[in-house]
């Protein structure tokens, strides 16, 4: 499992040093609400990119509650800050998560290839995960590719050969061919009863072909 999580493909996340000086998160709170409207505060992460100190906030919106999205849970919005000033900066450019996913690969940073996913379907490898986000592969024996989300500065998932099989064969184990977790899914139900009922009709028959079955219902004569 450790090689098709790609565990062995990951370098640990660099740590901020402790002397380092930042702003009060008030003051990064206050600078959103002054470009957004901030309904409720989710979170508030100091993370780190590429070597910065940068805060991560994660809020809900007042237009999260209304509209569309009347009557489900409400919807997160992200934003990053400088920590360092608490100036509201951008999401990811690409040459930074290119940058960013080559600090966490273990191995020679050869990219082969960078894509912008704004959006993804349920056969997808990185399916149910932050969008958007840059997708870069690099050019390994397991072709490795490293997902980055523009907007929350961090590497959510490293994807390889191994995953992809594993992913596969964990699909039609359990036959959810959408989210490939849903273990009861109609299809594995069918099966599943006729899977019962081969087993019944199985010892059904070895019973009723045995000497002392035949025994007993051989007509007298």
């Amino acid at each position: 499992m450790d090689e098709i999580h790609g565990d062995f493909e990951k370098r640990k996340p660099q740590l901020l040093r402790a002397d380092i000086s930042v702003v009060s998160p008030s003051d990064v709170i206050k600078n959103v609400r002054q470009r957004h409207i901030v309904d409720s505060i989710v979170s508030l992460q100091l993370i780190d990119i590429l070597g910065k100190p940068v805060y991560q906030l994660r809020y809900v919106g007042a237009e999260a509650h209304t509209g569309k999205h009347a009557g489900h849970p409400p919807q997160h919005s992200v934003i990053l800050a400088e920590a360092t000033t608490g100036q509201v900066r951008n999401a990811l450019s690409e040459k930074e998560a290119v940058a960013l996913a080559s600090r966490r690969f273990n191995g020679e940073p050869n990219v082969k290839s960078i894509a912008y996913l704004k959006n993804t379907d349920s056969h997808h490898e990185y399916r149910e995960n932050p969008l958007p986000a840059y997708a870069v592969t690099f050019d390994n024996a397991a072709n490795t590719t490293v997902y980055v989300a523009a907007e929350l500065g961090t590497v959510q998932s490293f994807r390889n050969n191994k995953w992809r099989i594993f992913d596969f064969l964990w699909m039609t184990h359990t036959m959810d061919y959408q989210s490939r977790d849903n273990i009861g899914n109609i299809l594995l139900r069918i099966f599943s009863i006729f899977g019962l009922v081969t087993v019944v009709s199985g010892f059904a028959l070895y019973f009723m072909s045995s000497k002392r079955f035949r025994k007993h219902t051989r007509p007298s004569q």
